[in-house]
C-alpha cells in the first residue's frame, strides 16, 4: 500500500468530504452527466462542439467584438416620434410578447397607469377596460429596439433614451428610470404614480434632453466600467456610476435656462437607479448588433414579463419558458417569497454584456442576497464557464482586475446544466405594494436546451 495517497474526486462531494476529514489531500471535479444525460441533446451536443463548432466559434468571435462597442446616450426624444410600430393607442412591454389576459397584476397595473398618462382614460379602472376589450395594442419592448426594466409599460408620449451604436450600426431606447416609491415601473398604478409618469414626461425628460445635447452625449458603458470598479454592478447597484453622470452632466444643468430644471435636479439627485436605463439601453444597442450575426450560440436577448421567460439567438424567434421566482432574495420586513411576482423586466440585457449577475463576485452589496461574498464569487464564476469571453471594459479589481465573463453560449449551458443569474427586484404579486425585495433570480435551463437543439437543426 502507498504511504500517501492523493486524491482527484470526480463526481459526488460527499466522497471528497469524507477524505478531506481524514486529512487526506483532494482535488474535488465539479463534473456532471452532459446535457441532463437527455440522449437527444447529448447527441446535438456532440456536433455543436464537434464538427460544428468552427463556424460556430467564428460567428461568436462576430458576437463578441460587437459586444464591445461603445455606445453613445445622444438625447431624449417622444417615444412614438423615434420608435417604429409605436403608435397611438400603442403600449410597449417587457420581456416577450403577451395577451392582456395573461399578463400578471403588476404588469397590468403598470399599463393601466400609463393609459391614464397617455390620456386615453381617465381612471386606471376605465383604462382596464379598454385594455381588456382589445383597444389598446401590446407589443414587446424587445421587438421595437427598446428595453424597460421591471414592469415598466410606455406609451407614444413617454421621453425615451436615443443610444447610437455607430460600431455596429443600431440604435437602441430606453425610457427614463422613474425612480422609488409610488412608481408604475414597480407595479403601482395610484394617483401618485400617474403623477410621477408625468413628472418624467413633462419635468425631467426636457431637462435631460438639454442637458445631454449640450454634453454632446454620454458614453455611458465607459462610466459604468468606472462604477463596477467602484463597487456598482450596474443593474441591482448603480450608485457609483449615478454619481459619475451627474458630475459630467453638472455643468450643463447649471447652464441650462430650462424653468423647470431645480425640479428635475432634485428628483435625479433622490434617484440613484437613473443610469440603470441608460445602460440597458447602452446593451440593447451592442446586442442588437451582435444580433445580426448568423450562426452563433451566443443569447443576444434575454428578457421576462412577470409570466414568461424568453430568449433568442440571433434575429431567430423568440424561445419561451415560465418566467421564475427570484430564490435569493432579501425581503422588506413582513414580506416573503409568498407575496413575490415572478421575475420581469429586460433589464437581463446587462448580463448579455458583463454586468449585473457577471460581476456578483466584484460587488459586496449583492454578496447579501447570496449569502456572503463566497456565494457572490462562485455566481461571478459560474457565469464565467457558460460564458465564450471577457470583457475588456468591465474590470473587477477584487477579482485581480480580472474581466467580467460575456457572452453566453447556448452549448455550454445546456451540456452543463448551468443557466445564467440575474440581479433583479422583486414586485408585490398582488396589491400593487410596488418593491418589496431584491435579489438573484436564475434563469429557466429549458429555454437554453430548446436553442441549442434548434441551433443544431439549422447549422449544416
Amino acid at each position: 500500500m502507498p504511504g500517501e495517497v492523493r486524491v482527484i474526486n470526480i463526481g459526488l462531494p460527499i466522497f471528497a468530504d469524507v477524505l478531506r476529514d481524514q486529512g487526506t489531500p483532494v482535488v474535488d471535479v465539479d463534473w456532471r452527466i452532459p446535457g441532463g444525460g437527455d440522449s437527444k441533446l447529448v447527441a446535438a451536443l456532440a456536433r455543436l462542439l464537434g464538427p460544428k463548432a468552427a463556424r460556430i466559434d467564428a460567428a461568436n468571435t462576430q458576437v463578441l467584438g460587437h459586444l464591445r462597442a461603445s455606445p453613445i446616450v445622444r438625447t431624449i426624444e417622444r417615444a412614438g416620434a423615434v420608435i417604429a410600430g409605436l403608435g397611438e393607442r400603442t403600449l410597449l412591454h417587457c420581456g416577450p410578447a403577451i395577451t392582456w389576459d395573461d399578463m400578471i397584476d403588476p404588469l397590468r397595473r403598470s399599463a393601466t397607469a400609463a393609459i391614464v398618462a397617455e390620456g386615453w382614460a381617465d381612471t386606471v379602472a376605465a383604462a382596464a377596460e379598454l385594455a381588456q376589450a382589445g383597444e389598446i395594442a401590446l407589443k414587446p419592448a424587445n421587438d421595437h429596439q427598446t428595453v424597460v426594466p421591471m414592469a415598466t409599460v410606455i406609451g407614444p408620449s413617454a421621453p425615451v433614451y436615443v443610444v447610437e451604436n455607430a460600431h455596429g450600426g443600431t440604435t437602441a431606447f430606453s425610457s427614463i428610470n422613474q425612480g422609488a416609491g409610488d412608481a408604475p415601473w414597480f407595479g403601482v398604478n395610484s394617483d401618485a404614480a400617474i403623477q410621477r409618469l408625468k413628472l418624467v414626461r413633462d419635468v425631467v425628460g426636457p431637462v435631460l434632453a438639454e442637458a445631454l445635447r449640450r454634453r454632446g452625449g454620454i458614453e455611458i458603458l465607459d462610466l459604468a466600467a468606472q462604477g463596477v470598479a467602484m463597487a456598482d454592478d450596474v443593474h441591482m447597484r448603480v450608485q457609483a456610476t449615478t454619481n459619475l453622470l451627474l458630475r459630467d452632466l453638472l455643468p450643463a444643468l447649471l447652464r441650462s435656462a430650462h424653468p423647470l430644471t431645480a425640479l428635475a435636479a432634485d428628483f435625479l439627485a433622490s434617484n440613484p437607479l437613473t443610469t440603470l436605463n441608460m445602460a440597458m439601453a447602452a446593451a440593447k444597442a451592442l446586442a442588437d448588433a451582435a444580433a445580426k450575426v448568423d450562426g452563433a450560440s451566443l443569447v443576444t436577448t434575454m428578457a421576462r414579463n412577470g409570466s414568461s421567460f424568453g430568449i433568442r439567438l440571433g434575429n431567430r424567434p423568440w424561445v419561451v419558458t415560465d418566467a421564475p421566482p427570484v430564490r435569493s432574495a432579501l425581503f422588506r420586513p413582513g414580506f416573503g417569497p409568498e407575496c413575490a411576482a415572478p421575475d420581469i423586466g429586460d433589464s437581463a440585457v446587462l448580463e448579455l454584456i458583463g454586468l449585473g449577475a457577471a460581476v456578483a463576485g466584484n460587488t459586496p452589496a449583492v454578496a447579501a442576497f447570496l449569502g456572503g461574498s463566497a456565494d457572490a464569487l462562485a455566481l461571478t464564476q459560474a457565469m464565467e464557464t457558460i460564458s465564450a469571453g471577457e470583457s475588456d471594459r468591465f474590470r473587477m479589481p477584487y477579482l485581480s482586475n480580472k474581466g467580467s465573463p460575456v457572452g453566453l453560449d447556448v452549448r455550454r449551458i445546456a451540456e452543463l446544466s448551468i443557466t445564467p443569474g440575474i440581479s433583479t427586484g422583486i414586485v408585490h404579486a398582488t396589491d400593487g405594494l410596488g418593491q418589496i425585495g431584491a435579489g438573484i433570480a436564475r434563469a429557466p435551463l429549458a429555454c437554453f436546451v430548446q436553442a441549442a437543439l434548434e441551433l443544431d437543426e439549422r447549422i449544416v
